[in-house]
């Protein structure tokens, strides 16, 4: 499905209403340029799953939690790891296991460690305007938007 945003809001709004169709073990798999839109994505994924902490990027740290929704909610930031085996020996299958949603952003770098992913991808079309695409997982997510 293909969804166009006018604001970093819409952005967020539209990551609100993918949460709500999220089970355990989602894991999200983004694509889209610096400043496209993923962190303000993910905040709303953040919000729609109940969580009112301060979403921010983690490209620093390289994960950040948020524990307090619905389901846990693993921000990734993978742009840093040059490969799937990174990911591993950050202990990548102890946050699937843990049964939230892991939500990657830079997911290229490490496309071999994830399966079946819901693939978010974010276009700069203007300022403010993006072209959201949201396909695969277990089924296509239909934000009802």
């Amino acid at each position: 499905m293909q969804y166009i945003t006018n604001s970093p809001e819409e952005t967020e709004k539209l990551g609100e209403a993918l949460a709500a169709t999220l089970t355990p073990g989602t894991v999200i798999a983004y694509r889209g340029d610096l400043g496209a839109g993923k962190t303000a994505f993910t905040r709303g994924l953040a919000r729609g799953l109940g969580c009112d902490e301060l979403v921010t990027s983690p490209t620093y740290t390289i994960v950040n939690e948020y524990l307090g929704g619905r389901l846990p909610l693993f921000h990734f930031d993978m742009y840093r790891l040059a490969s799937a085996d990174d990911l591993w020996d950050i202990g990548w299958e102890d946050y699937l296991e843990r049964g939230g949603v892991c939500a990657v952003e830079w997911s290229e770098n490490v496309a071999e460690a994830m399966e079946k992913p819901i693939t978010v991808t974010i276009e700069k079309l203007g300022e403010d305007t993006r072209r959201v695409t949201i396909e695969g997982g277990e089924r296509n997510a239909d934000c009802g938007l």
